[in-house]
C-alpha cells in the first residue's frame, strides 16, 4: 500500500515540479497524472496499485470537497462570470458528449467490419 502511494503522489509531486521548472501554464497534477499514466505504459501495472487505486477511486468524492470550498472564496468572481462560465461548461459538455458518440459510432463501424 505504501508503495502505490508513493508512485501516485510521486508522480503528482513530480508533475508539479516539471510544472514550476518550465513555467507550463498546466496544473501540475494533470502533468502528473500524464507521467503516470506513461510510467505505467513503459513498465506495466504493478500489482501493488490496482487495490490503492480502486480505494482512491471510491473515495473520489471526498476529494471534490477542497475544491468546492475554493470555488466559493471567488463568489465575486463568479457572479460577475458566471453565466459566462455556465454557458461555457454547457457549450464543452455537449461538444465532449457529441465527440464521444460520434467516435462511439465510428468504432462500432470498424469493428463490424472487422467482423465480416
Amino acid at each position: 500500500m505504501i508503495g502505490a502511494l508513493v508512485v501516485l503522489l510521486g508522480c503528482q509531486l513530480a508533475g508539479e515540479i516539471v510544472v514550476r521548472l518550465l513555467g507550463l501554464p498546466l496544473p501540475g497534477p494533470v502533468v502528473g497524472a500524464a507521467l503516470l499514466a506513461a510510467w505505467l505504459l513503459w513498465r506495466g501495472i504493478p500489482d501493488f496499485l490496482p487495490p490503492v487505486a480502486h480505494g482512491v477511486l471510491r473515495n473520489l468524492s471526498l476529494l471534490f470537497v477542497p475544491a468546492a470550498v475554493g470555488v466559493v472564496q471567488y463568489g465575486p468572481v463568479l457572479a460577475e462570470y458566471g453565466a459566462a462560465l455556465a454557458i461555457t461548461l454547457v457549450i464543452s459538455i455537449v461538444l465532449a458528449l457529441s465527440a464521444t458518440a460520434i467516435a462511439f459510432r465510428l468504432l462500432v463501424r470498424l469493428s463490424q467490419r472487422g467482423d465480416d
